[in-house]
Formats: C-alpha cells, structure tokens, sequence
C-alpha cells in the first residue's frame, strides 16, 4: 500500500487525537513527540507491508527484552546517534574543541567511593591479569589545568564483568569503580586491572536481536568515565583500547576518533597517558548529568 494512506483524514484524526491535540490538558512538548513517533511508526508499518502478527511480536520482544533495554538502546546504534546529534548541535552554534563525548551504557553505579590521591586503586579484588595504569591531565579549552575535578571511573574484571552485575557474584562492591578527587593541579592517575571485553548475554533479547540482524554483539576492552567540575560542561566518555581486535568493530558504536589509545605493554604492567578536555559551561544545565535512570547500590 502506498505511503499516502497515512495522510487521509481518518489516520491523521487518529493520530491526533491519540496524541492529545485536540486537548488544552497534557504537556504539549510530550504530545508533539507522540504525534511525530504515531506517524513515524505507522509509516514503518506500511512502507514494511508489517502485519498484525508481526507487530505483536515486536511488542513481546520489548516487553520480555525489557530489562536488557539499556543493551538494546547501544546496540541499535540511537545511544551513538544522541551524541552525533548533541555534536551538530554543537557545531550549528560554533561550539567545537575537547574530549570526544560517547555512550554511557547502562552498567554505572552511582554512589563508588570517593576518593584522594598520586595514584589511585580501583581494584578491590585479587586478580592475576595484568595491570592497567593510567595517567594524565585535565585542562579547560585553554589549556588550564581545570579545579576541583571529581572523576568518575568503571570498567568491567578480567572476565569482562562488572561489579553489581557479575553473575559469578564473586566481586566485592564497588570493584573497579571509584570516583576520584583530583588536585588543583587537574592530574590524575589511577590503577587497576586490565579489564576484558565482553559480549551480550547469550540468548538474551539483545543476542536475539544481533543475530537477526546479522550482527555480533561484541564489545571491545574499555574504560568509562564521567568528568564533572564547576565551570565545565559535564563530560560522559570512554576510551576503547585500540590493539582490541574489537575496537573498531563495537556492537555499542561507542568507538571514536581520539578515544582509541593503545595501552603501552612491558610485562605484566599495560599504561596509558590519555588527557581530558572539557569545554566551558554556557549555564548551570550544562554542569549537569542527564536524568537517565542509573543503577544505584
């Protein structure tokens, strides 16, 4: 059927009135959005010829998918286009320069202890892999070194996985995870074990999907952070390490120019130099985090 079903005055009735227009009640910000994804959806159902048996399983899949949305999301690339877009908006107000921004992911823990130091442990667990260190600066878009920095850091074990989601239920809480104090002098540095990629959950909704797709659901070794400071434009990033056969094939899209140092190996000891960026902040929101839901212990 052609597109132009979609346009005939009981559709866009229906949608309308779906979406509130007709009513000075509601949020109008809210309904607009609805209005705009009743068309987008529909169109997909008709370009797509998508049948009522098929709309229905997609609607099972999320709902027994749901608590592996945070997977999903990354995985379907709409986290990695959030930032592409946050950068053109960026880039239409003259607003360029600092560390890359990308995703998330859905395995931070607000709450990891906050501490002090030269060179801070992450681990709190034995772990007989190799050890990562790694050190830096972070400046503002001057060069300054930026004040009264707090960095937060986690990254997944040697087994690739993540304290407060290990199913082995073997890592003490907090494992690899620290928020981390800097002095005025913006340096950091920080210790812990080399953490492994990971994939999916075999079998989960996520896997289910990739394979669908045609797809691996594969992510290479890595680090997340979170970099906030009065003053500055709260910064979400990780780097991927760039000898991870992984790096620049991640399921997550969470690979980007300038976030792919290679570990420098001697031994049973891997360092990375990677120094931050921030750009200044415009208001208060921009000091801010996003209001997505996050684990908490």
């Amino acid at each position: 059927m052609d597109e132009s079903f979609i346009k005939n005055a009981e559709v866009q009735a229906l949608f309308d009135k779906a979406a509130g227009i007709d009513s000075a009640a509601g949020d109008a910000r809210i309904k607009a959005v609805m209005r705009d994804l009743l068309e987008a959806l529909a169109g997909v159902i008709v370009r797509n010829d998508v049948t009522e048996s098929e709309l229905w399983g997609a609607v099972k899949y999320l709902q027994d998918g749901a608590g592996e949305i945070g997977l999903i999301m990354p995985g379907i690339g709409l986290e990695h286009f959030m930032d592409l877009f946050l950068d053109a908006k960026d880039a239409e107000v003259g607003r360029t320069g600092g560390t890359p921004r990308t995703i998330e992911g859905p395995l931070y823990v607000a709450g990891a202890p906050l501490v002090e130091g030269d060179d801070v442990n992450l681990t709190s667990d034995p772990d007989d892999t190799t050890t990562l260190r790694m050190h830096g600066t972070i400046t503002g878009p001057d060069g300054e070194p930026v004040k009264d920095v707090i960095l937060h850091v986690w990254h997944a074990n040697s087994q690739g996985w993540y304290s407060h989601f290990d199913p082995t239920a073997e890592q003490t809480p907090f494992n690899n995870r620290r928020r981390i104090k800097l002095a005025a002098d913006g340096r950091y540095a920080f210790h812990s074990k080399m953490p492994r990629g990971y994939s999916v959950p075999p079998g989960g909704a996520t896997d289910v999907l990739m394979q669908a797709l045609g797809r691996h659901g594969n992510r290479p070794a890595h680090v997340h952070f979170f970099v906030e400071a009065p003053g500055y434009r709260q910064l979400t990033t990780q780097i991927n390490f760039g000898d991870d056969p992984f790096a620049r094939d991640d399921f997550a899209f969470g690979t980007r120019d300038g976030l792919l140092p290679v570990p420098v190996r001697d031994g049973d000891v891997a360092t990375i130099a990677f120094d931050f960026v921030l750009q200044r902040a415009t208001d208060a929101e921009d000091e801010q985090f996003s209001t997505r839901r996050r684990a908490a212990a």
